[in-house]
């Protein structure tokens, strides 16, 4: 089986989507980036590597066997195996993972652009792995707390998890709010749509409102946001903890 030596990664924990686990350009100072003494490389389908890379759903039982104890990390001066760890790529794409002992892909991460180049001309003539997935449910889908991947197409990373920070106020609105305050709300993102809005219905208000800011990102996003989670900690604590710069 193919290795590379000396892999850096920035592990994102519990991360079910992609779009969360940030390229080299987005890592942040203040992230913890460890050394890999030495990762397994699996070449896998396009289909398998999305499933990997976009859910935290169980591994294939022969994968899980494949890269058992072929990967290595060093903790002062000792060589420690870990148990499921790998490179995973689909020949195009490049994506790490380690389970923690677990079965399913609980930490991911990007790799430095040298070292997927590596990786990429290491599997070039290399066969595809060719894991039966037949007990795994590849079907993903997506909801206001797990966005669409083209909700956040063109944000950086502080966009992009600002933008979920608005998701969960919305959908917090959308279990707690009274018809007088999503209208509220709907005013203070469209004022010109004052009048349709007061002849709207909850779930018209909702589906207006929700459409309206749903795509893209741009200041009047971040000051809704920032008006919407005025006063309530748990949501003040995660904005932040976004407004740290990246590491360039």
């Amino acid at each position: 089986m193919l290795h590379l030596r000396d892999v850096w990664v920035n592990w994102f924990e519990g991360e079910e989507n992609g779009y969360n686990v940030c390229e080299f350009f987005e890592w942040r100072k203040e992230d913890r980036i460890e050394l890999l003494d030495q990762a397994v490389i699996i070449k896998l389908s396009e289909h398998l590597f999305d499933y990997i890379e976009n859910s935290l759903q169980e591994l294939p039982e022969e994968l899980l066997a494949d890269v058992h104890q072929q990967s290595y990390v060093r903790k002062n001066s000792q060589r420690l195996e870990l148990d499921y760890c790998f490179v995973a790529t689909d020949g195009d794409r490049c994506i790490v993972v380690d389970t923690m002992g677990y079965h399913t892909p609980v930490r991911k991460s990007r790799m430095v652009p040298r070292q997927e180049g590596q990786v990429l001309e290491l599997v070039k003539d290399e066969p595809m792995r060719d894991y039966f997935t037949g007990y795994y449910d590849l079907h993903k889908e997506y909801h206001i707390l797990s966005p669409d991947p083209s909700f956040m197409n063109g944000l950086i990373r502080r966009e992009r998890q600002v933008k979920q920070i608005l998701f969960m106020a919305l959908d917090q609105l959308y279990a707690e709010a009274t018809l007088a305050e999503l209208r509220y709300w709907y005013t203070e993102w469209a004022p010109e749509k004052y009048a349709f809005i007061q002849d709207c219905t909850f779930d018209q208000a909702w589906d207006g409102l929700f459409e309206d800011i749903k795509d893209g990102w741009s200041k009047k996003h971040d000051d809704f946001c920032r008006a919407m989670i005025k006063g309530q900690p748990f949501f003040e604590k995660l904005w932040d903890l976004q407004q740290g710069e990246s590491v360039k």
